[in-house]
């Protein structure tokens, strides 16, 4: 996974951050993209820490390097859930990617000195399932806690034990993920002097009031089995901080959980896809599901060290691109890009609380370009 950080030599801090907390468009010299050999867990199988196809977790791992050593992200990756049986099969049959480490070799690292980690994403339920049974028909492992836990416990023996610094950060399921694991990274890496997480696009709403509710609580229960798996319930319980980036017209959840048709229906299918085809009633559902996302994120309360960039981009993932969080074009509020306002929350210079009240109409945010992340 390739993140690229901007860099300032005014500010030192900043050769100690990924991407998302660069702070300038004013460039140093970075190292060259590198290419991370894929590290097998060590006794993966017999620590249970297995992809759901019960091939050895796997991570990728760029040891930091000057006044970097000591600073630690950690990346977990989105890629969906699956729940039952056979969305679980299929995603070890079709989607390799996110079943398993076998035939994975390398990925793509580009940005400063920091000790980089990205955690392969095999198990299909955000880093949360742990069910020791293994199911000898399908021979489906459900390991992802197991995995997040033996992961971390491995690097503690490459020096995350003497972390200064250390993020936990993730997009989608794994920024879903993020905020499920936040305060148990806390606490595996208790001698850090600074510990935060960053989830991106991971505050998935329950939103009771809107259509297909029901099938919401249905997808969620599947992957994690307890009905408050819905992060509106667990944030507020975080200790650790927590930055929530998201748009309110989040659109994968618009176009997947919500569903107020039937999803054969070609008409909410075109219009989620083409927000300009969408008639009244539609767009007055999506409008809804922005009214309902700020009225849950209201309700989390005023916790000091969270952190909030709540834009209205018609867009699931900001740190995907670099085009999406720092550039000329990315999505600004107060005129702050993403990666400014989670440099001031994390370096504590400000407090970033910034949520656009003020447009109730989904964007087309004209942005997506530069370095795959």
């Amino acid at each position: 996974m390739g993140i690229y950080i901007p860099t300032t030599m005014a500010d030192h801090w900043l050769k100690l951050l990924i991407c998302v907390i660069a702070l300038s468009n004013t460039k140093v010299n970075v190292r060259a993209s590198e290419m991370v050999n894929i590290t097998l867990l060590s006794n993966a199988v017999e620590k249970g820490a297995v992809c759901l196809d019960g091939s050895p977790a796997g991570y990728h791992y760029a040891k930091g390097y000057g006044d970097g050593a000591n600073s630690w992200m950690i990346y977990l990756p989105g890629g969906g859930w699956c729940g039952r049986k056979q969305s679980c099969i299929d995603r070890v049959k079709y989607s390799p990617m996110l079943s398993s480490t076998k035939n994975i070799t390398q990925e793509t690292f580009d940005f400063y000195n920091w000790n980089r980690v990205f955690i392969r994403y095999c198990d299909g339920s955000s880093f949360m399932g742990d069910v020791k049974k293994v199911d000898p028909e399908t021979n489906l492992h459900k390991r992802g806690s197991r995995i997040f836990t033996a992961v971390i416990d491995e690097l503690l023996s490459k020096g995350l034990k003497n972390a200064k610094n250390a993020m936990l950060t993730g997009n989608s399921a794994g920024g879903l993920a993020t905020i499920l694991n936040c305060d148990r990274f806390r606490a595996l890496v208790p001698n850090a002097n600074t510990v935060k997480c960053v989830s991106d696009s991971g505050f998935f709403i329950h939103a009771k009031n809107l259509p297909n509710a029901a099938g919401r609580e249905r997808t969620f229960a599947r992957v994690v089995h307890f009905h408050c798996f819905f992060p509106e319930n667990l944030v507020a319980d975080i200790k650790t901080p927590l930055f929530l980036l998201n748009s309110d017209f989040d659109k994968f959840q618009i176009q997947v959980n919500l569903k107020p048709h039937p999803v054969d229906n070609p008409g909410w299918v075109n219009c989620t896809r083409n927000i300009t085809t969408c008639t009244p009633p539609q767009l007055q559902i999506i409008k809804d599901f922005r009214n309902t996302f700020l009225e849950t994120v209201k309700g989390l309360g005023n916790n000091p060290s969270r952190g909030l960039f709540i834009n209205s981009c018609y867009i699931h993932d900001f740190l995907y691109l670099m085009g999406r969080y720092n550039s000329q074009d990315s999505p600004k509020l107060h005129n702050k890009t993403i990666a400014q306002a989670i440099g001031d929350w994390y370096f504590n210079r400000s407090s970033v609380r910034l949520i656009d009240t003020k447009i109730d109409y989904p964007l087309d945010c004209k942005i997506g370009s530069g370095n795959f992340v």
